[in-house]
């Protein structure tokens, strides 16, 4: 369904949610909703809201950071939010790819955007919707000429990331975990129906993105250069935005016992969450060389769709 089409039934889709499963390519991509915030849906609060600042006003985002899980949307959200013209929504909301909060109307997902003023942009970041089979046609229908930023890093290291992030999640909620090797491979095969692998097919995901969003609309960021260096990244972020340079290389100074970049601006100093950057697993070898050789194909694939390359093992 175009573009087009898609924001003639808006008001229809609002009103009924689509299903609840979502299933791409033979499997299920949607999000696991027990590995996100369990805040993220309700946003609501029985406290009497503060009096938003003169002259600002809620807006639909002009920018959306749609992925990729586990690629370092958090820190790009974060590190972005240091430039005075940018106002970030505080949470994933979660409105593209989960049927019940699409289900709950625009004016509802406008409403959980931060206040802002005219001269600033507003950007809101959901790691889901990259991988989610509606949220493209769903963005398209409420603003064809949106600006998105898509964080990825080597798609292998992302699958173990992933795994990292439910372990410790299962451990935290005192349920049963397994090794990645059980999860990795099923009767002496790569387990390509591990959602974790099903999330690292970028080739897959962003096929359905440029089905209705021209690539010059989606600015790629080196999670993995992220990491080692953020501000020639941000740098490349406030250009394809169209922002004047503000962030520069004092707002960043490593950590060394964290071993990442934390954020200096406004005289303070803050660091990511203490769930990122999580020591990962020991990977048996024969079992991460499956991993990489399945997933070659899939790289070279995506390569050519976004006529770029990247370091990636």
């Amino acid at each position: 369904m175009t573009c087009f089409l898609a924001s003639a039934f808006l008001l229809v889709l609002q009103t009924y949610a689509a299903p609840t499963e979502l299933v791409q390519v033979g499997f299920d991509i949607t999000l696991d909703k027990m590995d996100v915030h369990s805040g993220l849906l309700g946003n609501v609060s029985g406290d009497v809201p503060p009096s938003p600042p003169p002259g600002t006003s809620k807006k639909a985002p002009q920018s959306i950071i749609i992925g990729v899980r586990k690629g370092g949307t958090r820190a790009l959200l974060e590190m972005l939010d240091i430039h005075p013209e940018v106002a970030a929504a505080a949470t994933e909301v979660h409105f593209f790819d989960w049927d019940e909060n699409y289900a709950k109307g625009f004016e509802w997902y406008r409403d959980l955007m931060p206040y802002s003023y005219p001269h600033q942009i507003t950007v809101e970041k959901t790691p889901g919707y990259f991988t989610s089979a509606l949220a493209p046609e769903r963005i398209c229908a409420m603003n064809s000429s949106i600006k998105l930023l898509l964080i990825l890093r080597d798609p292998a290291e992302r699958v173990i990331s992933d795994y990292t992030q439910v372990y410790f999640n299962r451990l935290e909620n005192h349920k049963p975990v397994q090794a990645i090797e059980n999860l990795l491979v099923r009767n002496g095969a790569l387990n390509i129906r591990y959602k974790a692998i099903q999330r690292s097919l970028y080739d897959i995901h962003m096929r359905n993105w440029l089905r209705h969003f021209p690539l010059e609309q989606i600015h790629i960021v080196d999670g993995d250069a992220l990491i080692r260096n953020p501000l020639p990244e941000l740098e490349k972020v406030e250009r394809f935005l169209n922002l004047p340079p503000r962030i520069v290389s004092s707002n960043f100074y490593f950590n060394q016992t964290k071993g990442f970049y934390c954020i200096r601006s406004d005289g303070r100093e803050r660091c990511l969450h203490e769930s990122k950057g999580r020591p990962h697993p020991a990977v048996n070898s024969t079992v991460l060389q499956q991993l990489r050789l399945y997933l070659q194909e899939h790289n070279r694939t995506f390569f050519r769709l976004v006529k770029r390359t990247f370091d990636w093992q």
